[in-house]
């Protein structure tokens, strides 16, 4: 099968430029400037954009991953897809060690089949001190034996795994995470600055939804925030949706961090895409008012309803990214921290042909998956 796009604008990492692009067998085989060769599936002067990647999702359109449900969880994909997010992680959040495992055990199926890109654990190693809309009486002190068991369960597509520095145990479990092949990442903590150092040192590489359930900034006592954003090894995750946190503070870890340090993600759940209500999160009871998501009982922010296109939408608009930023957040500098950079997140000659068309007003226009249009334009 051979595609070409047309009358295009398509962002790279090099910039913006007016061209045509060729996808043959599910890839990119030309990226050229100017008409196109030969007639092509004309884009009337839309951007073409490298397919979102979101490595902190949660579920959405009813279906929710850490539930496990296949059915449901293939509906999540499905509607993310709709929403440019080519490719994502499924995050589960504090359960018991006989739930997480069954959740695990189930997603391995949609990962085999490529609908998704691994399984990250958010929870249940984590501090009860911040530990947001997780269920405080299902957190555990971290080992590594008992994290060999839901890697085994995940049968080597354990992407992820969430904990806090601070805990007994911890500095081992990252250890461990890392010499499998499992990204560490630092999140829901009440670690000092110390602390946070020492859980990078042992190999933690991302910051999971920077600045939310974790200590504040503060000139004496600057905590993890500053130690993540310090250390050029981090990639800092950040929740856009206005939400989560003030875009002056998106924009300052921004400055910091850079374009190649900084990956947007969406931690959606399962009421995404549908209406306001009463919903859950694992265990926990959440309730949905105006698209915001918060707990019953205690009102900590409970995930999201952000979509991936909200959020480059609002990072070119809200925190001032160009367009080539704003694709590298939401696709380049994720694929890094899969490993999958070689593959997906830019428009390059041999990568997957994960597309994404967006209008003047940056509204997705049609989706394109491994060369196969999702929606078309």
């Amino acid at each position: 099968m051979s595609l070409t796009l047309a009358d295009a604008r398509i962002v790279t990492t090099e910039g913006v430029h007016d061209g045509w692009l060729t996808i043959e067998d599910g890839r990119i085989t030309h990226v050229g400037h100017g008409s196109a060769p030969r007639p092509g599936h004309s884009l009337g002067g839309r951007h073409v954009v490298p397919g979102f990647v979101d490595i902190h999702n949660h579920g959405g359109a009813g279906g929710s991953f850490p539930s496990g449900e296949q059915d449901k969880a293939r509906d999540a994909v499905a509607m993310h897809r709709a929403h440019g997010t080519t490719t994502m992680v499924a995050s589960l959040v504090t359960d018991t060690i006989k739930s997480l495992t069954r959740a695990t055990s189930s997603l391995v199926d949609l990962c085999e089949d490529g609908l998704l890109a691994g399984i990250h654990f958010e929870g249940p190693y984590i501090s009860k001190a911040r530990c947001g809309a997780h269920d405080p009486t299902l957190l555990r002190e971290p080992t590594p034996q008992e994290f060999a068991g839901l890697l085994k369960a995940g049968r080597g597509h354990v992407r992820m795994l969430t904990i806090a520095a601070e805990l007994p145990g911890a500095i081992d479990t990252i250890e461990l995470a890392v010499s499998e092949g499992v990204i560490a990442a630092l999140g829901h903590t009440d670690a000092d600055y110390e602390q946070t150092l020492a859980g990078i040192e042992a190999g933690a590489s991302v910051a999971t939804h920077l600045y939310n359930a974790m200590p504040q900034l503060g000139h004496r006592a600057p905590g993890p925030i500053a130690a993540l954003l310090d250390d050029e090894r981090v990639t800092v995750e950040l929740v856009n949706d206005g939400v989560h946190v003030h875009d002056a503070m998106l924009r300052l870890a921004y400055e910091v961090a850079g374009p190649g340090r900084t990956a947007l993600i969406t931690d959606s759940m399962s009421a995404n895409g549908l209406p306001d209500g009463e919903y859950v999160l694992g265990p926990m009871a959440v309730r949905v008012e105006k698209g915001v998501v918060r707990l019953v009982e205690g009102g900590s922010i409970a995930g999201s309803t952000l979509t991936q296109d909200v959020a480059f939408r609002r990072a070119v608009r809200n925190m001032g990214m160009s367009l080539p930023d704003a694709a590298q957040v939401t696709s380049l500098t994720p694929a890094r921290v899969l490993g999958l950079a070689g593959e997906i997140g830019s428009i390059a000659v041999g990568k997957a042909a994960d597309l994404v068309v967006l209008s003047d007003e940056l509204e997705v226009a049609g989706v394109l998956k491994n060369g196969e249009w999702i929606t078309e334009p």
